[in-house]
Protein backbone atom coordinates (compact mmCIF):
# COMPACT_ATOMS: atom_id res chain seq x y z
CA UNK A 1 0.00 0.00 0.00
CA UNK A 2 1.06 3.58 -0.61
CA UNK A 3 1.09 5.89 2.38
CA UNK A 4 0.24 9.35 1.09
CA UNK A 5 -2.52 10.74 -1.10
CA UNK A 6 -0.70 12.42 -4.02
CA UNK A 7 -2.60 15.69 -4.39
CA UNK A 8 -0.92 16.51 -7.69
CA UNK A 9 -2.57 13.62 -9.57
CA UNK A 10 -6.01 15.23 -9.65
CA UNK A 11 -4.78 18.80 -9.30
CA UNK A 12 -2.73 18.46 -12.49
CA UNK A 13 -5.29 16.38 -14.41
CA UNK A 14 -6.35 18.08 -17.64
CA UNK A 15 -8.75 15.45 -19.01
CA UNK A 16 -11.03 13.80 -16.45
CA UNK A 17 -13.68 11.10 -16.86
CA UNK A 18 -16.40 11.18 -14.19
CA UNK A 19 -18.61 8.15 -13.65
CA UNK A 20 -21.74 8.19 -11.47
CA UNK A 21 -23.77 5.14 -10.50
CA UNK A 22 -27.47 4.31 -10.74
CA UNK A 23 -28.27 4.63 -7.04
CA UNK A 24 -26.90 8.19 -7.00
CA UNK A 25 -28.43 9.31 -10.28
CA UNK A 26 -31.88 7.92 -9.44
CA UNK A 27 -31.89 8.58 -5.68
CA UNK A 28 -31.91 4.86 -4.89
CA UNK A 29 -34.49 4.13 -7.58
CA UNK A 30 -37.01 6.81 -6.66
CA UNK A 31 -36.51 8.64 -9.96
CA UNK A 32 -33.88 10.88 -11.51
CA UNK A 33 -32.36 13.13 -8.85
CA UNK A 34 -32.46 16.48 -10.66
CA UNK A 35 -30.80 18.27 -7.76
CA UNK A 36 -27.83 15.89 -7.53
CA UNK A 37 -27.34 15.82 -11.31
CA UNK A 38 -27.50 19.61 -11.33
CA UNK A 39 -24.82 19.78 -8.65
CA UNK A 40 -22.45 17.52 -10.60
CA UNK A 41 -23.11 19.57 -13.75
CA UNK A 42 -22.33 22.78 -11.84
CA UNK A 43 -19.01 21.36 -10.72
CA UNK A 44 -18.16 20.07 -14.19
CA UNK A 45 -18.91 23.52 -15.61
CA UNK A 46 -16.48 25.06 -13.15
CA UNK A 47 -13.80 22.54 -14.11
CA UNK A 48 -14.32 23.39 -17.79
CA UNK A 49 -13.96 27.09 -16.95
CA UNK A 50 -10.65 26.19 -15.30
CA UNK A 51 -9.47 24.85 -18.66
CA UNK A 52 -10.04 21.17 -17.99
CA UNK A 53 -11.83 18.68 -20.24
CA UNK A 54 -14.58 16.60 -18.64
CA UNK A 55 -16.48 13.54 -19.82
CA UNK A 56 -19.44 12.16 -17.87
CA UNK A 57 -20.25 8.44 -17.85
CA UNK A 58 -23.66 8.12 -16.27
CA UNK A 59 -25.68 5.10 -15.25
CA UNK A 60 -29.36 5.44 -14.56
CA UNK A 61 -31.22 4.75 -17.82
CA UNK A 62 -32.50 1.31 -16.80
CA UNK A 63 -33.29 2.43 -13.24
CA UNK A 64 -35.21 5.46 -14.53
CA UNK A 65 -37.00 3.28 -17.07
CA UNK A 66 -38.02 0.86 -14.31
CA UNK A 67 -39.48 3.73 -12.33
CA UNK A 68 -41.43 5.07 -15.33
CA UNK A 69 -42.73 1.58 -16.11
CA UNK A 70 -43.69 0.91 -12.50
CA UNK A 71 -41.26 -1.99 -12.05
CA UNK A 72 -39.94 -2.58 -8.53
CA UNK A 73 -37.45 -5.37 -9.29
CA UNK A 74 -34.77 -5.21 -11.97
CA UNK A 75 -35.74 -7.68 -14.73
CA UNK A 76 -33.45 -10.46 -15.95
CA UNK A 77 -34.70 -10.79 -19.51
CA UNK A 78 -32.50 -8.87 -21.95
CA UNK A 79 -35.45 -7.52 -23.97
CA UNK A 80 -37.04 -6.13 -20.80
CA UNK A 81 -33.78 -4.46 -19.81
CA UNK A 82 -33.53 -3.00 -23.31
CA UNK A 83 -37.08 -1.69 -23.09
CA UNK A 84 -36.41 -0.08 -19.71
CA UNK A 85 -33.25 1.52 -21.06
CA UNK A 86 -35.08 2.93 -24.07
CA UNK A 87 -37.71 4.51 -21.81
CA UNK A 88 -35.24 5.79 -19.22
CA UNK A 89 -32.66 7.14 -21.63
CA UNK A 90 -35.08 9.87 -22.72
CA UNK A 91 -35.32 11.31 -19.24
CA UNK A 92 -31.66 10.85 -18.44
CA UNK A 93 -30.45 12.73 -21.51
CA UNK A 94 -33.00 15.52 -20.96
CA UNK A 95 -31.92 16.17 -17.37
CA UNK A 96 -28.22 16.32 -18.24
CA UNK A 97 -28.89 18.56 -21.24
CA UNK A 98 -30.99 20.91 -19.12
CA UNK A 99 -28.62 21.10 -16.16
CA UNK A 100 -25.50 21.56 -18.29
CA UNK A 101 -27.20 24.26 -20.32
CA UNK A 102 -28.17 26.06 -17.11
CA UNK A 103 -24.46 26.16 -16.31
CA UNK A 104 -23.49 27.51 -19.72
CA UNK A 105 -22.33 24.24 -21.28
CA UNK A 106 -23.43 22.24 -24.29
CA UNK A 107 -23.94 18.50 -23.96
CA UNK A 108 -23.90 15.49 -26.26
CA UNK A 109 -25.33 12.03 -25.73
CA UNK A 110 -22.99 9.19 -26.71
CA UNK A 111 -24.14 5.56 -26.48
CA UNK A 112 -21.48 2.87 -26.75
CA UNK A 113 -21.29 -0.91 -26.85
CA UNK A 114 -18.29 -3.13 -26.24
CA UNK A 115 -18.19 -3.85 -29.97
CA UNK A 116 -17.60 -0.15 -30.63
CA UNK A 117 -14.33 -0.31 -28.70
CA UNK A 118 -13.08 -3.72 -29.82
CA UNK A 119 -13.45 -2.89 -33.52
CA UNK A 120 -10.47 -0.66 -34.31
CA UNK A 121 -12.20 1.51 -36.91
CA UNK A 122 -15.18 2.19 -34.67
CA UNK A 123 -12.76 2.75 -31.78
CA UNK A 124 -11.00 5.51 -33.70
CA UNK A 125 -14.28 7.00 -34.85
CA UNK A 126 -15.55 7.13 -31.26
CA UNK A 127 -12.28 8.64 -30.09
CA UNK A 128 -12.31 11.29 -32.82
CA UNK A 129 -15.90 12.23 -31.98
CA UNK A 130 -15.23 12.56 -28.26
CA UNK A 131 -12.06 14.60 -28.74
CA UNK A 132 -13.86 16.90 -31.18
CA UNK A 133 -16.66 17.44 -28.66
CA UNK A 134 -14.12 18.33 -25.99
CA UNK A 135 -12.43 20.83 -28.30
CA UNK A 136 -15.83 22.44 -28.88
CA UNK A 137 -16.33 22.84 -25.14
CA UNK A 138 -19.16 20.28 -25.07
CA UNK A 139 -19.51 17.73 -22.26
CA UNK A 140 -20.13 14.21 -23.64
CA UNK A 141 -22.59 12.24 -21.51
CA UNK A 142 -21.88 8.56 -22.14
CA UNK A 143 -23.90 5.49 -21.32
CA UNK A 144 -23.89 1.91 -22.49
CA UNK A 145 -26.26 1.41 -25.40
CA UNK A 146 -28.51 -0.90 -23.40
CA UNK A 147 -31.24 -0.81 -26.04
CA UNK A 148 -29.17 -2.92 -28.44
CA UNK A 149 -26.68 -4.85 -26.31
CA UNK A 150 -26.79 -8.59 -25.85
CA UNK A 151 -25.04 -10.76 -23.28
CA UNK A 152 -22.14 -11.15 -25.70
CA UNK A 153 -21.36 -7.44 -26.16
CA UNK A 154 -22.52 -5.63 -23.03
CA UNK A 155 -19.89 -4.04 -20.80
CA UNK A 156 -21.55 -5.53 -17.74
CA UNK A 157 -21.35 -2.37 -15.66
CA UNK A 158 -20.66 1.30 -16.18
CA UNK A 159 -17.54 1.19 -14.00
CA UNK A 160 -15.95 -0.85 -16.78
CA UNK A 161 -17.37 1.56 -19.34
CA UNK A 162 -15.82 4.49 -17.45
CA UNK A 163 -12.41 2.81 -17.53
CA UNK A 164 -12.70 1.99 -21.23
CA UNK A 165 -13.63 5.59 -21.98
CA UNK A 166 -10.65 6.78 -19.91
CA UNK A 167 -8.43 4.55 -22.05
CA UNK A 168 -10.17 5.65 -25.25
CA UNK A 169 -9.49 9.37 -24.73
CA UNK A 170 -6.26 8.88 -22.74
CA UNK A 171 -7.67 10.64 -19.70
CA UNK A 172 -5.43 11.73 -16.87
CA UNK A 173 -7.85 10.55 -14.20
CA UNK A 174 -11.05 8.57 -13.66
CA UNK A 175 -13.35 9.67 -10.84
CA UNK A 176 -15.95 7.10 -9.79
CA UNK A 177 -18.69 8.67 -7.70
CA UNK A 178 -20.59 6.07 -5.71
CA UNK A 179 -22.80 5.63 -2.65
CA UNK A 180 -19.79 4.59 -0.54
CA UNK A 181 -16.98 6.70 0.89
CA UNK A 182 -14.38 4.57 -0.86
CA UNK A 183 -12.59 1.27 -0.33
CA UNK A 184 -12.27 -0.44 3.05
CA UNK A 185 -10.11 -3.40 3.96
CA UNK A 186 -13.37 -5.31 4.54
CA UNK A 187 -17.09 -4.60 4.38
CA UNK A 188 -17.60 -2.01 7.15
CA UNK A 189 -21.25 -3.03 7.44
CA UNK A 190 -20.13 -6.48 8.60
CA UNK A 191 -16.66 -5.95 10.06
CA UNK A 192 -16.22 -3.27 12.74
CA UNK A 193 -12.43 -3.54 12.36
CA UNK A 194 -12.50 -2.59 8.68
CA UNK A 195 -10.09 0.24 7.90
CA UNK A 196 -10.47 2.87 5.20
CA UNK A 197 -7.97 2.70 2.32
CA UNK A 198 -6.89 6.25 1.47
CA UNK A 199 -4.40 5.37 -1.25
CA UNK A 200 -3.03 2.27 -2.97
CA UNK A 201 -1.52 1.21 -6.26
CA UNK A 202 -4.11 0.25 -8.85
CA UNK A 203 -4.03 -3.39 -9.91
CA UNK A 204 -2.87 -4.94 -6.64
CA UNK A 205 -4.43 -8.35 -6.04
CA UNK A 206 -4.99 -7.46 -2.39
CA UNK A 207 -7.48 -4.78 -3.41
CA UNK A 208 -9.70 -7.30 -5.19
CA UNK A 209 -9.67 -9.47 -2.07
CA UNK A 210 -10.95 -6.51 -0.03
CA UNK A 211 -13.87 -5.78 -2.37
CA UNK A 212 -17.18 -7.61 -2.08
CA UNK A 213 -19.98 -8.35 -4.52
CA UNK A 214 -22.63 -6.10 -6.06
CA UNK A 215 -23.71 -3.40 -3.65
CA UNK A 216 -27.08 -2.38 -5.15
CA UNK A 217 -30.13 -4.01 -6.70
CA UNK A 218 -30.30 -1.16 -9.23
CA UNK A 219 -26.91 -1.53 -10.85
CA UNK A 220 -24.67 -4.36 -11.95
CA UNK A 221 -21.57 -3.18 -10.16
CA UNK A 222 -20.22 -3.01 -6.64
CA UNK A 223 -16.83 -2.21 -5.14
CA UNK A 224 -15.18 -5.08 -7.01
CA UNK A 225 -16.12 -3.61 -10.39
CA UNK A 226 -14.64 -0.27 -9.30
CA UNK A 227 -11.38 -1.93 -8.27
CA UNK A 228 -11.22 -3.76 -11.61
CA UNK A 229 -12.10 -0.56 -13.46
CA UNK A 230 -9.20 1.23 -11.76
CA UNK A 231 -6.92 -1.61 -12.82
CA UNK A 232 -8.12 -1.29 -16.40
CA UNK A 233 -7.78 2.50 -16.44
CA UNK A 234 -4.26 2.22 -15.07
CA UNK A 235 -3.30 0.33 -18.23
CA UNK A 236 -3.34 3.63 -20.11
CA UNK A 237 -1.84 5.57 -17.22
CA UNK A 238 -5.01 7.00 -15.65
CA UNK A 239 -5.27 7.02 -11.86
CA UNK A 240 -8.69 6.47 -10.27
CA UNK A 241 -10.49 8.00 -7.30
CA UNK A 242 -13.47 6.25 -5.73
CA UNK A 243 -15.49 8.75 -3.68
CA UNK A 244 -18.92 9.39 -2.19
CA UNK A 245 -21.06 11.11 -4.79
CA UNK A 246 -22.90 13.27 -2.26
CA UNK A 247 -19.74 14.69 -0.72
CA UNK A 248 -20.15 18.49 -1.08
CA UNK A 249 -18.15 19.84 -4.05
CA UNK A 250 -16.37 16.49 -4.38
CA UNK A 251 -15.19 17.07 -7.96
CA UNK A 252 -13.91 20.57 -7.30
CA UNK A 253 -12.19 19.62 -4.07
CA UNK A 254 -10.55 16.58 -5.66
CA UNK A 255 -9.22 18.71 -8.51
CA UNK A 256 -7.87 21.16 -5.96
CA UNK A 257 -5.85 18.29 -4.51
CA UNK A 258 -7.94 17.48 -1.46
CA UNK A 259 -7.76 13.88 -0.21
CA UNK A 260 -11.32 12.63 -0.68
CA UNK A 261 -12.16 8.96 -1.10
CA UNK A 262 -9.73 6.25 -2.18
CA UNK A 263 -7.00 7.09 -4.68
CA UNK A 264 -5.76 4.17 -6.78
CA UNK A 265 -2.56 5.28 -8.46
CA UNK A 266 -1.60 4.09 -11.92
CA UNK A 267 1.90 2.59 -11.75
CA UNK A 268 2.65 3.48 -15.38
CA UNK A 269 2.84 6.94 -16.91
CA UNK A 270 0.29 7.69 -19.60
CA UNK A 271 2.70 7.98 -22.51
CA UNK A 272 4.57 4.86 -21.49
CA UNK A 273 1.38 2.80 -21.29
CA UNK A 274 0.19 4.03 -24.68
CA UNK A 275 3.47 3.27 -26.43
CA UNK A 276 3.79 -0.13 -24.81
CA UNK A 277 0.25 -1.04 -25.90
CA UNK A 278 0.99 -0.23 -29.53
CA UNK A 279 4.49 -1.67 -29.59
CA UNK A 280 3.98 -4.96 -27.83
CA UNK A 281 0.37 -6.06 -27.82
CA UNK A 282 -1.13 -5.51 -31.25
CA UNK A 283 -0.71 -7.59 -34.38
CA UNK A 284 0.60 -5.92 -37.53
CA UNK A 285 -1.77 -6.01 -40.51
CA UNK A 286 0.40 -4.37 -43.15
CA UNK A 287 2.92 -1.62 -43.72
CA UNK A 288 3.62 1.61 -45.54
CA UNK A 289 6.97 2.45 -47.15
CA UNK A 290 8.27 5.98 -46.60
CA UNK A 291 10.99 8.13 -48.08
CA UNK A 292 14.20 9.28 -46.37
CA UNK A 293 12.67 12.62 -45.39
CA UNK A 294 9.82 10.94 -43.55
CA UNK A 295 12.26 8.58 -41.81
CA UNK A 296 14.27 11.55 -40.59
CA UNK A 297 11.17 13.43 -39.38
CA UNK A 298 9.88 10.43 -37.48
CA UNK A 299 13.16 9.62 -35.81
CA UNK A 300 14.24 13.13 -34.91
CA UNK A 301 11.19 15.30 -34.57
CA UNK A 302 8.44 13.26 -32.94
CA UNK A 303 6.31 13.91 -36.00
CA UNK A 304 3.16 12.28 -37.33
CA UNK A 305 3.40 10.36 -40.57
CA UNK A 306 1.94 12.35 -43.47
CA UNK A 307 0.89 10.58 -46.68
CA UNK A 308 3.06 12.92 -48.74
CA UNK A 309 6.08 11.06 -47.36
CA UNK A 310 4.75 7.61 -48.31
CA UNK A 311 6.02 5.84 -51.43
CA UNK A 312 4.22 2.50 -51.15
CA UNK A 313 1.73 0.32 -49.27
CA UNK A 314 2.04 -3.39 -48.44
CA UNK A 315 -0.68 -5.76 -47.28
CA UNK A 316 -4.39 -5.19 -46.73
CA UNK A 317 -5.50 -3.34 -43.64
CA UNK A 318 -8.42 -1.29 -42.39
CA UNK A 319 -8.61 2.06 -40.65
CA UNK A 320 -7.53 1.51 -37.05
CA UNK A 321 -5.30 -1.49 -37.73
CA UNK A 322 -1.72 -1.50 -36.50
CA UNK A 323 0.74 -1.12 -39.36
CA UNK A 324 4.51 -0.96 -39.69
CA UNK A 325 6.24 2.09 -41.12
CA UNK A 326 9.28 0.98 -43.11
CA UNK A 327 12.11 2.69 -44.95
CA UNK A 328 12.61 1.89 -48.63
CA UNK A 329 15.19 -0.77 -47.68
CA UNK A 330 12.62 -2.64 -45.57
CA UNK A 331 13.79 -1.56 -42.09
CA UNK A 332 10.93 -0.98 -39.63
CA UNK A 333 11.15 2.61 -38.43
CA UNK A 334 7.95 2.75 -36.39
CA UNK A 335 4.49 1.31 -36.03
CA UNK A 336 1.13 2.80 -35.25
CA UNK A 337 -2.60 2.97 -35.89
CA UNK A 338 -3.63 3.67 -39.48
CA UNK A 339 -6.07 6.51 -40.08
CA UNK A 340 -6.81 5.19 -43.58
CA UNK A 341 -7.37 1.72 -45.02
CA UNK A 342 -4.78 0.24 -47.39
CA UNK A 343 -6.86 0.97 -50.52
CA UNK A 344 -7.20 4.60 -49.51
CA UNK A 345 -3.55 4.81 -48.48
CA UNK A 346 -2.48 3.79 -51.98
CA UNK A 347 -4.51 6.65 -53.44
CA UNK A 348 -3.01 9.32 -51.17
CA UNK A 349 0.65 8.27 -51.35
CA UNK A 350 2.80 11.33 -52.17
CA UNK A 351 -0.28 13.58 -51.92
CA UNK A 352 -0.90 16.61 -49.67
CA UNK A 353 -3.95 16.60 -47.41
CA UNK A 354 -5.56 19.32 -49.53
CA UNK A 355 -6.21 16.67 -52.21
CA UNK A 356 -7.75 14.01 -49.96
CA UNK A 357 -11.32 15.12 -50.48
CA UNK A 358 -10.95 14.99 -54.27
CA UNK A 359 -9.17 11.60 -54.21
CA UNK A 360 -11.27 9.84 -51.57
CA UNK A 361 -14.56 11.68 -51.64
CA UNK A 362 -14.05 12.77 -48.04
CA UNK A 363 -11.32 14.12 -45.79
CA UNK A 364 -10.71 12.77 -42.28
CA UNK A 365 -7.35 13.21 -40.56
CA UNK A 366 -4.43 14.84 -42.42
CA UNK A 367 -2.06 12.18 -41.04
CA UNK A 368 -1.68 8.56 -42.05
CA UNK A 369 -0.54 7.85 -38.48
CA UNK A 370 -0.85 10.51 -35.78
CA UNK A 371 2.13 10.89 -33.48
CA UNK A 372 -0.08 10.08 -30.45
CA UNK A 373 -0.73 6.66 -32.03
CA UNK A 374 2.85 6.01 -33.16
CA UNK A 375 5.84 4.41 -31.47
CA UNK A 376 9.37 4.26 -32.85
CA UNK A 377 10.77 0.77 -33.29
CA UNK A 378 13.58 -0.29 -31.01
Amino acid sequence: MLKEFDASILRDAHRVVVKVGSSLVTNDGRGLDDSAIGEWCRQMAELVRQGREVIMVSSGAIAEGMKRLGWVTRPHEVHELQAAAAVGQMGLAHVYETKLRENGLGSAQVLLTHADLTDRERYLNARSTLLTLLKLGVVPVINENDTVVTDEIKFGDNDTLGALVANLVEADALVILTDQKGLYTADPRKDPDAKFVHVAQAGLAALEAMAGGAGSSLGRGGMITKILAAKRAAGSGASTVIAWGREPNALLRLCEGEAIGTLLVAPTQKTQARKQWIADHLQLRGSVIVDAGAVHSLRSGGSSLLPIGMIGVEGEFSRGDVIAIRSDDGVEVARGLANYASAEARLICRKPSSQFDKLLGYSAEPEMVHRDNLVLSR
